[in-house]
């Protein structure tokens, strides 16, 4: 008989939760501690305070290998599955594999297909326990709501993922193997729930979240509120294409939020700071806690000693950056072409950067209230009000370019450009591999000097030092089988209830 195996299994022993030992008060207390059995952790609210913390964490811990840090290094991956990331030099490190499509057919625990599996099973998992031992603890009915409110979200959150990652996107395939669906703690392996039945939980658990958290502020900033919840059901809506559920949800999510301001867009907190302008969840990276080479600034900024430092530079491509009108601000977080060098050529991104030089402690970004701006935007359009559709199109871009104009835009004309701000705005932010999903274009990347990589534009002399990464011209179509993430070996293996022939194509 089939056994489970911890570490890729929903079942993660509460002893396995990071623990509170002596943090400080301004941010989660989640170090880690063998030392207190799963009866303890429940036995107060405070304990399942604690435990909630610290699955927060699993979100942003190194975990096994260094392309492994939680939930950017899942975004990392998503953009260099798409059309408009670059990786500047190739060589023997950590995301290669997933900008030249090689490493979605791996099986292996230690592949991305395999550490995306642990990660989000091991959210899910400390979630269903938190959601079924807290209506038990003795305390304020307010705060048992707020703590089962945000694992109910957390949940959620997951599992969109999951189905994503491991099936096509929802409309067309509601009826496919989607991802083995555990709503309570189990010890016995689930077979794969349909893509309906996952969407189900994902939309139940977020309805009951709003309902528990409304009215409720977060004691830390990277709590999930009900504003996050809004904006996690929109995006969730917007893959469902149920476009009156993402404007309603999108439209809460931004309500109140200003976008920012060109200044505050070049100092960079916009990206990297909770409660930053913009701000709707993400999670604190402390001195304590950061995971430095292990991390995606380690990835993204060249200034951070990291691997972007030594050629493992992100860039945008060419042909998107030549779409960014003169003028606005948002072309300013690219090197020019003219100034490009060997450490930061062509095209380099200073978008997504720590707040200090060197300094690891910056935090994670996972939703911008611009991103609930795109989608109200994209809603509208889809639902046939174009007038609301340029105008809250047009509130969001102006603050970035004062002379942007859209009034004689209509049709397919209007979400044409809805789709290619979406795709500036979010650049680096981790939905290309989703949108390609969605919107059904498949991937065509093109390569060639100039076209696709942009190094070639470097003088002689720099371009002959940087031995850029050529990337293959990828072509798929939409529902490519090669899309798919493989389900770990080691999970069909361990799992009585998965068949060899349940593994994707």
């Amino acid at each position: 008989m089939k056994k489970l195996i911890k570490h890729i299994r929903t079942i993660i022993p509460v002893l396995f939760l990071l623990m509170a030992a002596g943090c400080g008060k301004d941010y989660l207390k989640t170090n880690p501690t063998d030392a207190v059995s799963g009866e303890t952790v429940f036995a107060t609210l405070d304990g399942a305070q604690v435990a909630l913390d610290g699955t927060y964490r699993i979100l942003y811990t190194f975990g096994f290998t260094h392309y492994a840090f939680g939930q950017k290094s899942q975004d990392l991956a998503s953009d260099l599955y798409g059309l408009d990331m670059v990786v500047h030099k190739g060589g023997p490190t950590h995301f290669d594999a997933d900008y030249n499509f090689t490493g979605l057919a791996l099986t292996s625990l230690a592949s991305r297909t395999g550490r995306a599996w642990d990660y989000y099973y091991k959210v899910i998992n400390n979630a269903n326990r938190i959601i079924a031992n807290i209506d038990q603890i003795t305390g304020l009915q307010e705060e048992k709501d707020n703590i089962k409110g945000q694992a109910l979200c957390l949940r959620a959150y997951s599992y969109f993922y999951l189905i994503n990652f491991y099936q096509h996107t929802y409309k067309g395939n509601e009826n496919k193997p989607g991802v083995p669906l555990y709503s309570a703690p189990s010890a016995d392996g689930a077979g794969r729930g349909t893509v309906q039945q996952v969407y189900d939980q994902i939309n139940a658990d977020l309805v009951q979240a709003q309902t528990l958290l409304e009215g409720k502020t977060r004691s830390h900033p990277s709590h999930i509120d009900v504003r996050t919840v809004h904006a996690i059901h929109a995006l969730a809506a917007l893959q469902q294409e149920d476009y009156p559920t993402a404007k309603e949800h999108a439209a809460a999510a931004r309500q109140g939020i200003i976008p920012a301001t060109r200044a505050q867009y070049l100092g960079g907190t916009i990206f990297n700071t909770v409660n930053g302008p913009e701000y709707i969840w993400g999670v604190e990276v402390n001195a304590e806690q950061q995971t430095s080479y292990a991390s995606f600034y380690s990835q993204m900024d060249i200034a951070s000693g990291g691997y972007a430092s030594f050629g493992k530079q992100k860039k945008i491509t060419k042909a998107l950056y030549d779409q960014i009108a003169d003028g606005d601000v948002r072309k300013e977080l690219f090197t020019t072409i003219a100034a490009g060098t060997v450490a930061d050529p062509p095209l380099d991104q200073h978008k997504l950067r720590l707040r200090v030089a060197g300094n690891w402690a910056s935090d994670y970004l996972f939703i911008r209230a611009a991103e609930a701006y795109l989608i109200e935007a994209e809603a509208d359009y889809r639902t046939g009000d174009e007038n609301s559709a340029r105008s809250v199109l047009a509130e969001l871009i102006q603050t970035r370019y004062p002379a942007y104009s859209i009034s004689n835009l209509s049709g397919q004309a209007l979400l044409n450009e809805i789709l290619l701000q979406r795709r500036i705005e979010l650049w680096g932010e981790g939905r290309s591999y989703l949108d390609i999903k969605r919107l059904k274009t498949g991937l065509h990347r093109p390569t060639g000097d100039g076209n696709h990589t942009g190094w070639d534009l470097l003088n002689a002399t720099n371009k002959a030092n940087n031995f850029p990464l050529p990337p293959a011209a990828i072509n798929k179509e939409d529902q490519d089988p090669t899309f798919l993430y493989k389900i770990p070996q080691d999970e069909l293996d361990a799992n009585a209830a998965l068949k060899a022939s349940d593994q994707n194509p």
